[in-house]
């Protein structure tokens, strides 16, 4: 932590020695680049609509940002929900500085490009195309690390769009570009920061992911139009044995909760296995904070069960808060682990489960109490087709729970 506040001091010193006028962002694009592993910078643009407004993109999504704050010739920007946040000086109308996560003690250099729009450089024209279904393997051969993950893309004029789908969940909105023999993709949401690069050559991919830069692993692809990641209902299971849940978890009052409370007697739960810090689970709880107001007067209930990476139980309620105030979440979060998210030490606070693979994951609890179903993962907005059919089968299952 002390590392963290030197930098931000480093970033904020020129300002301390004269008092000055704060500068400020000019509208406009930006070209951010991350700085990862291997000499590979990982880009991202935004563009600065006001001093305290500006907005990041990736493909489809577009991420409103209005925690911006100035002090003398540095600007501090956090992104919405999570934790991180963007430390820099100007240089002229640029940046430099650093992207920062304090609870997991991660610092990656920044800089931002004013006045440029293209997220990838690369102009070599290519006469391959990539959209399609590729059949992927993270880690290949590397014991006790390798998963299997489907590769969804669409390319136009050069521009690639796409994900890629494991069975815990999706990478979420990628955007890149074909270039040459090259596929380069990328994303920033303010939790994660991904860069996918690759050689293409006849119906193969060979090539690198990174994460920030304390991360990456190889991956290899190949194309199958076919390909199908095995169901998500299956991988996580009760033990034998055992046919409902239990827990007992603090909400932000300080109060125990339980199934066993009144609030849940006699209804139709779904308990969500979920943390502040993953992206995933941002996309899930928006989706289910719209179905809960839709239908929590018909005798339906969520619960969720935050495992957080904060170091502190009040700095774990602190995300807690802002995740449901900024989302609008009028369901219960409980904390139900802090200081870590090994998911030993999670399947260890729920021990009926095999195991916990994936935040998040939920569970269908009918209103005797019953387990009827455990989802693994979540396909979000980016999946396109997949995340429609996710919320078809989650509304018809919980229908069909509430008519019983």
């Amino acid at each position: 932590m002390r590392r963290i506040f030197g930098l931000v001091l480093l970033v904020v010193s020129a300002s301390c020695k004269n008092e000055i006028s704060p500068k400020v962002l000019k509208n406009g694009s930006y070209r951010a680049l991350l700085q990862v592993q291997d000499g590979y910078e990982l880009p991202f643009i935004f563009e600065v609509e006001a001093p305290k407004r500006l907005r990041i993109f990736n493909a489809e999504e577009v991420i409103e940002v209005d925690e911006i704050d100035y002090r003398n010739d540095s600007v501090f920007i956090t992104t919405p929900v999570f934790e991180g946040y963007f430390a820099a000086v100007f240089e002229g109308d640029n940046l430099k500085g650093q992207f920062i996560k304090e609870s997991r003690d991660h610092i990656v250099p920044f800089s931002a490009l004013f006045n440029s729009t293209e997220r990838f450089t690369e102009t070599s024209t290519s006469n391959t195309d990539v959209s399609g279904v590729w059949e992927t393997v993270f880690s290949p051969n590397i014991e006790g690390d390798e998963y299997i993950a489907k590769g969804i893309f669409e390319q136009k004029d050069g521009k690639v769009t796409g994900t890629f789908r494991t069975e815990t969940g999706d990478y979420r909105y990628l955007e890149g570009v074909m270039s040459g023999d090259s596929l380069k993709l990328s994303t920033f949401d303010g939790a994660h920061a991904f860069l996918f690069v690759a050689k293409v050559k006849d119906a193969s991919l060979e090539g690198m992911f990174y994460s920030e830069n304390h991360f990456k692993e190889p991956f290899i692809a190949k194309r199958n139009a076919n390909y199908e990641l095995p169901s998500a209902d299956a991988l996580t299971y009760l033990k034998e044995g055992y046919d409902s849940l239990a827990f007992s978890f603090p909400d932000a009052q300080g109060n125990m909760v339980s199934l066993s409370d009144e609030r849940f007697k006699g209804k139709v739960v779904v308990v969500q296995v979920m943390g502040t810090w993953c992206p995933n689970c941002l996309d899930e709880s928006k989706y289910y904070t719209q179905f809960y107001k839709a239908n929590k007067d018909k005798g339906f209930e969520i619960v969720a069960l935050a495992f957080e990476y904060a170091k502190t139980e009040a700095k774990a309620f602190d995300r807690i808060a802002r995740l449901t105030s900024g989302l609008e979440i009028d369901y219960p979060v409980l904390l139900a682990q802090y200081g870590g998210t090994d998911k030993e030490d999670a399947q260890k606070k729920l021990p009926m489960l095999n195991r916990v693979l994936s935040y998040p994951t939920s569970i269908f609890i009918d209103k005797t109490g019953k387990v009827r179903k455990i989802h693994t993962g979540f396909n979000g907005p980016a999946t396109g087709d997949k995340y429609i059919e996710f919320t078809t089968e989650f509304e018809d299952f919980v229908n069909q729970l509430l008519d019983e």
